[in-house]
């Protein structure tokens, strides 16, 4: 039996209420057709309950304050101490799913990658859902009404609740302990706390117009408006944002602009009017003033997408057509209409030229001291920790890792091989649609050889890498701020089940430390181990330019300040 069946066998055989309850009641302002289908709890204080049109099938618990609801509530049950002033309405259909197996048509907004919501998605779950459409379709999709059955949400206003000045509610499940405040319009909904009592992050504020949604840990507030979405634990969406057909999860913070058909992983950042996040995946990321992207070629409709690696920054006014896969920690400038695919290359800075060419200048990130202040910050300014709340999102917050580290080892191979051959005649080598220059090609084999060293010396304390078992290293991926070895994924791609997955990815991510010395030994061939001696000295060749690059920004905002002194 479901929850839903539950709390409607309940409000069918009540206790009929005192005349002399109905009558006080009346008094104060409420009516309903049949009192008998209105269930309250013997303690419950009827000084508590004023101007209120009952429908059927509703039930108070003590504690509870109801006042004001003059458009009527119905099909509800009002949790213990529950608050409701000032509603427009409260009502549930009986078969309301509030929420629960909303398709997101994540990246492709045609609806050829949707993405199911439900209570406790992760970050890494819905990406094989957008990424892989059809493992979802063959793997999934069969077994999904069973699954979304198990995570039913109640057709209530949880104990503790508190829903004011707000306007309509319509099949909006509000959970234990979150507050709803000014929201104008809520339908088809669910806001979810995890929290124990007394700090919960779901909340939803002031001007909200929300659809089709889930709001699990989340915040959204100041006038946002969503349309089938999803907002994570410790996500902000406010400012009159908007967004449709996105996800955001843990810890991302999204005001003033405009999203469409995003999968925004954690800590993904945009505060900027004019600025467009559409049709991509992006994790730690961060989008500069009137970042644009474009999905729509006007041949197909909006097929096209792309992904953002983890780390990308886009500066004021940067463009993006898609399809392009933009490599981690790279920065992107200006426009960029070719399609580029620079994920062989992270940490890189990319220039639009004047025709829309990508311009790529490799590993030029890595001297910026802003990489590790990123890294230290980002686990400090994690919103679920504080609460002690189960994590649905897997985060590995290394900036140097098996996935960019396995990346920049290829880029050195294929650096090699394009230095050997001659430039076009404007001076320029070609690699997959983007334009390098010899010597940028020249200091980035420096740079990501520096980065390796520095990366050994944070994994082996001791400088010596493992020996080998023999085994292929194996590729490494990125799955939405989650990194681990390819085989886990191809694994999971088997299953039939998202529990079961989840569990996977779980045993991924606690024994993350393990598999990446594994991965070392396996990786890091002869003439590395040759050259175990100079890892030190690599290393801190690395600090050395990091704190060089810190002192020329500190040097050059000290004569900014002067300049501008009165």
């Amino acid at each position: 039996m479901t929850d839903n069946e539950n709390i409607n066998c309940s409000f069918n055989s009540p206790a009929p209420l005192e005349w002399w309850k109905i009558a006080r009641l009346e008094r104060q302002g409420c009516i309903c057709d049949n009192w008998e289908l209105v269930k309250f709890s013997p303690d419950i204080d009827i000084s508590k309950i004023r101007n209120v049109c009952f429908g059927p099938n509703v039930s108070v618990e003590s504690g509870a304050v109801v006042r004001n609801v003059r458009g009527g509530i119905s099909n509800c049950r009002v949790g213990k101490n529950a608050i409701i002033e000032n509603v427009d309405r409260i009502e549930f259909d009986n078969e309301a799913s509030c929420g629960v197996g909303t398709l997101i048509c994540a990246l492709d907004e045609t609806g050829s990658r949707p993405v199911v919501a439900y209570p406790g998605l992760s970050a890494q779950a819905a990406t094989l859902m957008a990424r892989v459409p059809r493992w979802y379709k063959n793997k999934i999709s069969p077994a999904i009404h069973d699954f979304l059955d198990s995570k039913a949400v109640r057709q209530e206003i949880g104990d503790d609740a508190v829903v004011r000045d707000c306007g309509r509610l319509i099949n909006m499940s509000v959970g234990a302990g979150c507050k709803i405040e000014g929201a104008r319009s809520l339908v088809n909904g669910a806001v979810i706390n995890n929290v124990e009592a007394g700090k919960p992050l779901a909340y939803i504020g002031s001007g909200v117009d929300a659809e089709n949604f889930i709001i699990e840990d989340g915040m959204v507030d100041a006038g946002a408006i969503l349309r089938n979405c999803y907002v994570g634990q410790g996500a902000e969406v406010a400012k009159g944002f908007s967004a449709h057909d996105s996800l955001f999860f843990a810890n991302c913070s999204f005001e003033n602009g405009e999203a469409c058909a995003l999968l925004a992983g954690p800590y993904s950042v945009s505060m900027h009017k004019a600025t467009l996040m559409i049709g991509c995946q992006t994790a730690f990321m961060n989008a500069g003033s009137s970042t644009n992207q474009s999905n729509h070629m006007y041949k197909l409709g909006p097929v096209h997408w792309g992904v953002l690696e983890r780390g990308v920054k886009t500066s004021s006014g940067s463009y993006i057509m898609f399809g392009a896969k933009i490599g981690a920690f790279s920065m992107i400038m200006g426009a960029h209409k070719t399609h580029p695919d620079s994920s062989d290359f992270p940490f890189s800075y990319l220039f639009g030229d004047e025709r829309g060419a990508t311009v790529v200048v490799p590993g030029a990130m890595l001297r910026s001291c802003g990489l590790l202040r990123d890294e230290q910050k980002w686990p400090t300014r994690d919103r679920r920790l504080k609460r002690r709340i189960p994590l649905h999102d897997r985060i590995i917050f290394n900036v140097l890792n098996p996935f960019t580290v396995d990346s920049m080892l290829k880029a050195i191979g294929t650096i090699s091989g394009l230095l050997a051959h001659p430039t076009d005649d404007d001076l320029y080598l070609r690699y997959k649609g983007m334009k390098f220059t010899r010597a940028a090609l020249e200091r980035a084999k420096f740079l990501y050889t520096s980065a390796i060293y520095k990366y050994l010396s944070l994994a082996l304390p001791d400088g010596i890498i493992p020996e080998s078992d023999g085994e292929d290293a194996g590729g490494w991926v990125d799955i939405c701020g989650q990194v681990m070895p390819r085989a886990y994924l191809d694994d999971a791609m088997n299953l039939s089940s998202l529990d079961e997955i989840e569990n996977l990815f779980d045993e991924a991510y606690s024994r993350y430390d393990e598999l990446q010395l594994q991965w070392i030994g396996r990786r890091f061939d002869k003439w590395w181990r040759d050259r175990q001696n100079r890892i030190p000295i690599g290393a801190e060749q690395f600090d050395e330019m990091v704190v060089d690059d810190r002192q020329e920004y500190l040097d050059n905002l000290s004569r900014e300040t002067h300049m501008l002194e009165l």
